[in-house]
């Protein structure tokens, strides 16, 4: 039986007005009723601006020159209205707040049905049961700017889901959430694909995370073209992935470190359906021939929070007695699901807010009563979204400002500067506006005008949220090589391949209580704390399981040591 075509796009291309050279070249594609397809690629290779194709924002918001043909449901749509567009293709953003329109949650899932008219008990009925599908029932009259990210998340699914729309697109639906509450969204994609049997694609730099659950079809779009398509177990047998810069899942790794030759019978597609057979063996033998990575010499203690407690209302107290030490030279990540306290304190180290009990000390003396400025001497941060920090129109002018506000001499601010932006790969656009920007590229320039101006203890909150595996890279082997150079940095994410690969120790906070401080392979090793804190224990964790080794965080932190080795 023919499958039906849902999206065909024919020898398509497109160049924004902007710009010299097309984004997309000649795009063949085709996407079939019911399918479930992954986009991938590195950061500017065009997927999103295909997903802005898929929804209408090309031609309707973003204008440029066309040729080829794209066709949903068989229509060609070049004469569409976005209008008519949103009623076939529902659209899930990166940044949430960026999509909601109403004032209470209920008020946003109904804004499309007010807009066609439907009748207020049918639209009531419509708005109920959508909502109790995502279960967000119990928040109608909530605010959707008081939710937590995978609710807002949620909030998001229902508003498209509403109207019944045949295709749903999802761009990077994975960016701004911890990875318990990230792997509940994918639960989610997959619950709704199944029940309803809706065409789904999903534009996703998370390339494990996504293949928690199952997805028909990976497409890899490499500088404006598909440079690969086919299923998870092929493509991860092959090399084009990892060419392109896109991290191949840890476990996949680990078998190639153990002289494994990926293969499409291995089933590498999910940890669930990996053939153990194939590669118990090899892997019990790598595991046998690690060493033992050496004790390292224990180095002065450079920030210590004592007793900590914090709370922005009487009712609700935000850190609870929080005890923690940090050593000169150290790279830290905090770790927790969202709102249990990781950016609250933050803030306080830096002065942005001030504490209700408890002390910071910086190499033993206490902070209390230094100004914000006087701390910024010392320790530099990185907020998580990038537009609460820029402020000057021009990229070059908002790196050098900070340089700037010091009256640092003119001459001695553009050769730092240039190195900055050589190093968060931002030379191309070095007198581009900021508004010209995407989010993760705005998120480089934010780290950018922090690193310039030399910090002891960095902080950075989310530093490579929305960034493909290549500019990942290049930012971590910098903050790795500041690191070296004994500045202490302090990363707070969600990532945990960042939290593995870069940095030795982990504190976990959970409902503003420290849950737990120990290394990054035992953490991400422990199901229990895992679970408390929304953090998802490593592959490797279930991997070490499935070859039946007693102690996985061993085999974890062999990874690591291997990791760094090969980089």
């Amino acid at each position: 039986m023919d499958r039906k075509v849902m999206i065909e796009f024919e020898n398509y291309t497109f160049k924004y007005f902007s710009q010299a050279e097309p984004t997309l070249h000649e795009i063949n594609l085709q996407i079939y009723e019911g399918e479930k397809v992954l986009i991938v690629g590195p950061s500017g290779s065009g997927k999103s601006t295909l997903g802005h194709c898929l929804n209408g924002l090309i031609p309707s918001s973003y204008k440029g020159e066309t040729t080829g043909t794209l066709r949903i449901e068989g229509k060609d749509v070049s004469d569409q209205s976005i209008f008519e567009r949103s009623g076939q293709v529902g659209t899930v953003l990166q940044d949430a707040d960026g999509q909601f329109v109403g004032l209470s949650v209920g008020e946003d899932i109904a804004f499309s049905l007010e807009n066609d008219g439907t009748d207020q008990v049918k639209m009531k009925e419509l708005v109920d049961q959508v909502s109790a599908l995502v279960d967000m029932d119990q928040h109608l009259k909530s605010s959707p700017f008081e939710l937590s990210g995978g609710q807002k998340q949620r909030v998001s699914f229902a508003g498209i889901m509403v109207n019944d729309v045949p295709i749903m697109l999802f761009d990077e639906p994975l960016a701004n959430l911890d990875p318990a509450t990230g792997k509940t969204a994918i639960d989610l994609i997959d619950q709704i694909h199944q029940q309803f049997h809706k065409t789904m694609v999903i534009i996703e730099h998370r390339l494990e995370d996504v293949l928690y659950r199952h997805v028909d079809r990976i497409i890899v779009i490499e500088e404006g073209r598909i440079v690969a398509e086919g299923t998870p177990d092929a493509l991860l047998a092959g090399a084009v992935l990892s060419r392109c810069g896109i991290r191949e899942p840890l476990y996949v790794t680990a078998i190639k470190y153990a002289g494994v030759a990926p293969d499409e019978s291995l089933r590498l597609g999910s940890i669930e359906t990996l053939n153990i057979d194939q590669v118990k063996a090899p892997l019990l033998a790598w595991e046998k021939a690690q060493r033992k990575s050496p004790e390292k010499a224990e180095k002065e203690e450079i920030l210590r929070i004592s007793n900590l407690e914090f709370s922005y209302t009487k009712k609700r107290q935000i850190l609870k007695g929080i005890d923690i030490s940090i050593k000169a030279g150290e790279m830290v990540s905090i770790v927790g699901r969202n709102g249990a306290g990781k950016s609250t304190l933050a803030k306080v180290i830096c002065g942005f807010v001030k504490e209700d009990a408890g002390d910071v000390f910086y190499k033993g003396q206490s902070l209390k009563g230094q100004t914000i400025k006087e701390r910024s001497q010392i320790i530099g941060y990185v907020m998580q979204n990038p537009n609460q920090m820029i402020c000057k129109p021009m990229i070059y002018d908002e790196i050098a400002l900070g340089l700037r506000l010091r009256d640092v001499p003119e001459e001695e601010i553009e050769p730092r500067v240039e190195k900055v932006m050589k190093i968060c790969g931002l030379t191309p656009f070095r007198k581009w506006p900021v508004s010209a920007l995407s989010y993760g590229q705005k998120k480089r320039v934010t780290i950018a005008s922090i690193l310039v101006l030399n910090p002891h203890v960095l902080i950075l909150d989310e530093p490579t949220a929305g960034q493909d595996y290549k500019h990942y890279t290049e930012i971590m082997e910098f903050l790795k090589e500041l690191n070296d150079q004994g500045v202490t940095i302090i990363l707070i994410t969600h990532d945990m391949h960042l939290m593995l690969e870069y940095t030795p120790h982990a504190i976990v906070l959970s409902e503003g209580e420290k849950l737990g401080d120990a290394s990054a392979a035992q953490i991400l090793s422990n199901p229990e704390v895992a679970a408390a804190a929304n953090l998802k224990v490593t592959s490797l964790y279930d991997l070490a399981q499935k070859i039946g080794l007693p102690e996985p965080s061993k085999f974890v932190q062999q990874f690591i040591d291997s990791e760094k080795e090969v980089r």
